[in-house]
């Protein structure tokens, strides 16, 4: 099965477009199979039955993973499967009949505007470390942006003048605008701060470590962990906190949905949605706590 699944990622990579990142979540979630239907056996894709797949399924939940796990493997399954059918090496997709579990939807965590400022306060020095961080946290929460496209941003992204970033992934690019703290910010940052860290100085990279090399994920996940412990913040806060708590804020002050999953870059505003049902959660709230015939 190894060549069909080589095949198929090259299909996601080259005909799809697909992110480096969902790739690597296809490739590990049809390794796992692999291995499985190797227990059972099994090494050619032609023999897999709907019977087998199901017989994972079940494996997967009797081993206790998650239901969004669970999910994302038939997801995984079904997107290989319709290829090797679409493309000819099965005679019939026998992932059709999976059904994925019921996933309860958690509402995401989001920090108050109280706290947001409190986090935003943090990086106050001057030195070109604390510049840095003081724009891209400032330009985080002023876009509401995902923190993959915040690291990959380029200095032909930003346009200071306008105030407005220019976000791209695989399939196309949103503009998306940012206000007075976060231009404040940025202006200090590539005014003062940036060619004192990079290295390469023909490098379009808007934001680098300290050695002067593009910023990671995980450079930037231990900086907003540091500076939430240094607010006080208790929250488990990540990167994606931020967006939410963006968007939250957003909705919470009346701006209109479709603006809002433009600026998020969300496909389905059912996903911007959830914002909206918060809302309407703490509007319950304040009313059954404070409506004297409540």
């Amino acid at each position: 099965m190894e060549k069909q699944i080589n095949d198929f990622m090259e299909y996601l990579h080259g005909v799809k477009k697909t992110s480096a990142n969902t790739e690597l979540s296809y490739k590990r979630d049809l390794n796992k199979l692999v291995k499985y239907l190797a227990m059972q056996g099994i090494d050619d894709v032609s023999k897999v039955t709907v019977t087998n797949l199901q017989s994972y399924i079940l494996y997967l939940e009797k081993n206790n993973f998650a239901a969004a796990t669970v999910s994302r493997n038939i997801a995984s399954i079904k997107a290989l499967f319709h290829y090797l059918f679409k493309e000819g090496v099965v005679a019939s997709d026998v992932s059709e009949m999976l059904k994925a579990p019921k996933i309860e939807k958690k509402l995401p965590e989001i920090l108050t505007t109280e706290e947001v400022n409190k986090l935003l306060d943090q990086p106050r020095g001057v030195l070109p470390k604390e510049v840095r961080d003081r724009a891209m946290l400032e330009l985080l929460y002023a876009t509401g942006i995902r923190v993959s496209e915040l690291i990959n941003l380029k200095v032909s992204d930003v346009n200071l003048q306008v105030g407005y970033i220019i976000c791209r992934d695989a399939h196309k690019e949103r503009v998306v605008p940012f206000g007075a703290p976060a231009k404040r910010a940025l202006t200090d940052y590539l005014r003062n701060t940036r060619s004192v860290l990079i290295q390469d100085k023909t490098s379009d990279v808007l934001f680098t470590n300290c050695q002067g090399q593009p910023m990671s994920r995980q450079g930037f996940w231990k900086l907003i962990k540091y500076y939430a412990k240094k607010a006080g913040i208790t929250t488990d806060i990540t990167p994606h906190t931020l967006r939410h708590s963006f968007a939250a804020h957003l909705v919470e002050n009346g701006a209109d949905l479709r603006s809002v999953q433009e600026m998020l870059g969300h496909s389905d505003i059912s996903t911007t949605q959830i914002y909206a049902n918060m809302t309407q959660n703490k509007i319950r709230e304040v009313y059954a706590k404070n409506f004297p015939r409540g």
